[in-house]
């Protein structure tokens, strides 16, 4: 056979024809059948078998492929009107003119070589040769044939690229995609092209596999359930038994006698209906009858009667918690005005119902008077408009609720015990959920009923827990509650938490309104900043501050020590804790702003002697301080201590954390370079702001503090032990300020003194937060002279008198009085002259007046 040749064409719709490949093929169209006649009169039966590009009737030129293969006509059965071929494909072939003879297609047809690999033994082009065998004959065991006849025949194939166009023929594959793999020339290209094939063939028979078994599984499983059901239900037949006819009965009993809203009324007796017409075996029979139950279990119209007195709910107060004295007033505050309210309340209803009566009394008497007409209808107008306008205001008019109650404050502090507290007070029921970690927002609203598993929210729960409409509510920890894809929960917590709207509550699962108005809501957090803004304006916020020292060691002597020794079973005659070990305790081995790590502490100081008791060792019947480091071992807890010596360039300032309040140092010093500022400490942006703002107020009356210019040629370095922990706040302004003029003037810093305070340019000293906090841990430092902004002096009612009376405090509002107390040997330098000095000061102290007009 020549390279070029003209043959017939026989146009293929949706199939493509391979070398080395038989395949029967149904000819039926006219120009085909005389193409089919015209191969075989020229006697060598060879034709171009080219697929079609669209599936047409008429096919063209322009709709056939260029590259086909040429095949050779074998057996041939002819029908009516239609001819069964069976075709052997030769070789590849490329149509170089395709035209129409004598009613048929004719092509000029060049034959195309494969073309070979340049190694044949190349271990990558071996390898991938027989991935393509070991992959066909698993795709062949997968369609069904049988695994000696796949072997079989690809075994007899000649050559890589044989084997590649027998398996190709093979793929259910589009055509384009087939004649994709035809038009590969390259042998191994084509035969990495048949593997993806392969391979992605069978993915999808795993895939299909797989479905089949889990429906074939679960239609075993259904059936089995099924006369698992059945033999059940016969069982109990025989037995006598009908518990579930009698339980739906009481169920529909107890619904019955709901006081429901009408709209959840509809829905429960449309429910109802559905439930009585199910199969009791059904899956959705569970699903109604466990929302049913659930309906049923809810406090629609039970509530808690009170008995709230002032002067026994501060006793309780008392009598939980030591402190707090400031949180407390507001409590009481907070329940006086809930007791008034309800006082109102409950007259608004009587004259309510008074005046009901005596309007219905009224109509009665109009309606028995026949003697009168006209004046009996004058007196029924007059006494039916006034009446019922009250009683409908009475009745359309909600009581206003008070706030809703946020406490704020540091870990161990007592926000949740005060809550609890409060219920006893008021004699309500007390439920508590914490919403730490909440992401969903079904953990509020719950999930609907469409889901497999739903369940109400926590709000319902909550409220079937507790059993009675008017519970005291506790949601600990909502400033831990974060957004996902899956909602937020803080934006569902604004309607419950929102009086105007909390009295119509749509929990998903229960579909219909509950009212949340009688709900006492009490929230706590740690940090306020991480509370949304809507859901905090919602809320009245009650600041807890941490304790002092002598208030943790009267909480020790009153709750924590007989608690711990109830726990660890020791006798209270048997071991007495002296206060001077519990401030050891609570100074050496705790630093908190609560109390919860104290308690660990006893905790661990009572298991110690209960040791010994239980061993029959000689027990120890007083704990003093020295026996605190024998039991506990070293201290765990370093805090700062003040300076023995006052330094050049280094200041003590103060600072606040969520643990209570402390000292801290600034530590400058300067050295050769190129006038630089230079900060390390983990310092955030605003830290480093307020020491830029020093570094030029220092600068700028540096003539007044006597700092050569040639200092601030040096580069000066800013350093806030300790470096590893992260530091941030205005309020160490003016101690920055301080230990850069110290450091640059040469003037020590008086070791005895801490301050702390903002500063701006022009040496205002501005307010700051945490003074109690503040002051308590620089007492605590040893420190006993303080300075404070101007603005802060309220401030320090805060502070315990006792605490007051051992501090001397300076509250100023200007750094140079600030430098003046706390640089006693910093002398100002006079300015020269009256008008430069009024220009660069522009907001003078009347010191600085005095000096410039002395000058």
């Amino acid at each position: 056979m020549s390279d070029t040749l003209t043959l017939p064409v026989l146009p293929l719709r949706d199939t493509v024809m391979f070398p080395g490949v038989q395949a029967p093929i149904r000819v039926g169209r006219p120009e085909t059948l005389r193409a089919v006649q015209a191969a075989i009169d020229h006697g060598e039966r060879l034709v171009f078998a080219v697929a079609q590009r669209e599936n047409v009737e008429q096919a063209t030129a322009e709709n056939l492929f260029t590259i086909g293969t040429i095949a050779r006509i074998g057996h041939m059965q002819k029908g009516r009107g239609v001819v069964q071929l069976l075709l052997e494909g030769r070789s590849r072939g490329i149509a170089f003119r395709i035209s129409s003879k004598d009613g048929h297609l004719e092509a000029v047809v060049r034959k195309a070589d494969d073309m070979p690999p340049a190694d044949p033994k190349d271990p990558v082009f071996q390898g991938l040769l027989r991935e393509l065998r070991d992959r066909a004959l698993e795709l062949g065991q997968r369609v069904g044939f049988p695994e000696e006849m796949v072997s079989q025949v690809l075994a007899e194939v000649e050559g890589p690229g044989r084997l590649a166009d027998l398996v190709a023929s093979y793929l259910d594959i589009a055509h384009q995609e087939q004649q994709a793999l035809l038009e590969t020339l390259s042998v191994e290209e084509r035969l990495r092209r048949v593997l993806v094939h392969v391979q992605r063939q069978i993915s999808v028979h795993e895939a299909q596999e797989d479905i089949q078994s889990k429906v074939q599984q679960e239609l075993g499983d259904r059936q089995r359930e099924m006369v698992l059901r059945e033999q059940l239900k016969a069982i109990r037949k025989e037995l006598g038994e009908t518990d579930e006819g009698e339980e739906l009965d009481e169920l529909r009993e107890q619904l019955e006698e709901l006081d429901l809203p009408q709209e959840a009324r509809k829905e429960i007796d449309r429910e109802l209906g559905r439930l009585g017409r199910m199969n009791r075996e059904s899956m959705e029979y569970q699903v109604v009858r466990n929302y049913l139950e659930t309906i049923s279990e809810l406090p629609w119209n039970h509530r808690t009667k009170e008995h709230l007195e002032l002067p026994q709910a501060a006793e309780v107060l008392d009598q939980d918690h030591y402190g707090l004295r400031d949180v407390k007033d507001r409590i009481l505050e907070y329940l006086a005005v809930h007791k008034l309210r309800q006082k109102a309340a409950e007259e608004a209803e009587s004259k309510a119902a008074i005046e009901a009566e005596a309007k219905a009394q009224v109509q009665a008497d109009g309606d028995g008077d026949v003697d009168d007409g006209s004046g009996a209808d004058e007196s029924d107008s007059s006494a039916t408009s006034e009446p019922t306008g009250a009683g409908a205001g009475a009745q359309e008019e909600r009581v206003p609720h008070g706030p809703i109650l946020l406490f704020v404050g540091p870990p161990g502090v007592g926000k949740t015990s005060i809550a609890k507290s409060i219920a006893r007070a008021m004699g309500r029921e007390y439920v508590r959920v914490s919403l730490g970690g909440a992401r969903d927002e079904a953990d509020i609203r719950g999930h609907r009923r469409t889901y497999v598993g739903a369940m109400p929210g926590r709000i319902i729960k909550g409220m079937k827990q507790a059993g009675s409409k008017n519970p005291v509510f506790l949601l600990d920890e909502v400033d831990k509650v974060g957004a996902s894809y899956q909602g937020d929960p803080a934006a569902a917590l604004l309607e419950v938490l929102d009086p105007a709207q909390n009295d119509s509550f749509v929990d998903h699962y229960l579909g219909v309104p509950f009212d949340l108005s009688e709900v006492l809501f009490i929230a706590t957090a740690n940090f306020i900043e991480n509370i949304p803004g809507p859901l905090r304006d919602r809320m009245e916020v009650v600041d807890f501050t941490g304790y002092t020292e002598n208030e943790k060691l009267e909480i020790a002597r009153r709750y924590l020590v007989p608690r711990q020794m109830r726990e660890m079973a020791v006798d209270s005659g048997a071991l007495e804790i002296t206060d001077e070990a519990i401030a050891a305790v609570i100074t050496l081995y705790t630093r908190e702003a609560g109390v919860r790590q104290l308690e660990r502490e006893i905790g661990k100081l009572c298991r110690k002697v209960a040791r010994k008791i239980a061993s029959g060792e000689e027990g120890i019947s007083k704990l003093t301080a020295a026996d605190v480091r024998t039991l506990l071992g070293r201290s765990k807890v370093h805090p700062e201590v003040a300076l023995l010596e006052q330094q050049v360039g280094v200041a003590t300032g103060m600072f606040y954390t969520p643990a209570g309040g402390d000292i801290l140092f600034v530590e400058v010093t300067t050295m050769p370079g190129k006038g630089e500022l230079l900060l390390t400490g983990q310092l955030g942006d605003v830290m480093k702001e307020s020491a830029r703002a020093a570094w030029s107020y220092a600068k700028s009356r540096a003539a007044e503090f006597g700092i050569e210019p040639k200092e601030f040629e040096q580069d000066v370095h800013v350093h806030v032990p300790a470096g590893a922990i992260p530091k941030d706040g205005p309020s160490a302004g003016v101690t920055m300020a301080t230990a850069l003029i110290s450091a640059m003037s040469g003037v020590p810093v008086r070791h005895d003194l801490a301050m702390t305070g903002e500063i701006t340019l022009s040496g205002r000293v501005l307010a700051i937060g945490g003074i109690k906090e503040k002051v308590l841990g620089a007492v605590r430092s040893g420190i006993r002279e303080i300075i404070l902004p101007k603005e802060n002096e309220a401030d320090l009612e805060d502070i315990p008198a006792e605490v007051r009376e051992s501090l001397k405090i300076h509250a100023l509002e200007r750094l140079d009085d600030v430098l003046d107390v706390a640089l006693p040997g910093l002398r100002p330098r006079p300015a020269q002259g009256l008008p430069e000095k009024l220009i660069t000061t522009p907001v003078a102290s009347p010191r600085e007046l005095t000096e410039t007009v002395s000058s």
